[in-house]
């Protein structure tokens, strides 16, 4: 049986913390910046964890070898 691809869109968007959760980086700073507070646009640097079902999801379907 041949290997599993991992989704490129994926790999991009998506990184496994050594515990095995799903770094994300936060959405909505693309544009329209210039109507957001500064404490919104703070809030929005770094990363979150994405965690329940959809990461298992992710993990599970779009990451084959995300987690062993």
């Amino acid at each position: 049986m041949p290997k599993l691809k991992t989704k490129s869109a994926v790999k991009k968007r998506f990184s496994l913390s050594s515990s095995g959760k799903l770094k994300v980086t936060q959405a909505g700073k693309r544009h329209f910046m210039r109507r957001r507070t500064k404490k919104q646009l703070r809030n929005l640097r770094g990363t979150t964890t994405l965690i329940g079902q959809d990461a298992k999801n992710i993990i599970k379907y779009l990451m084959p070898y995300g987690v062993q």
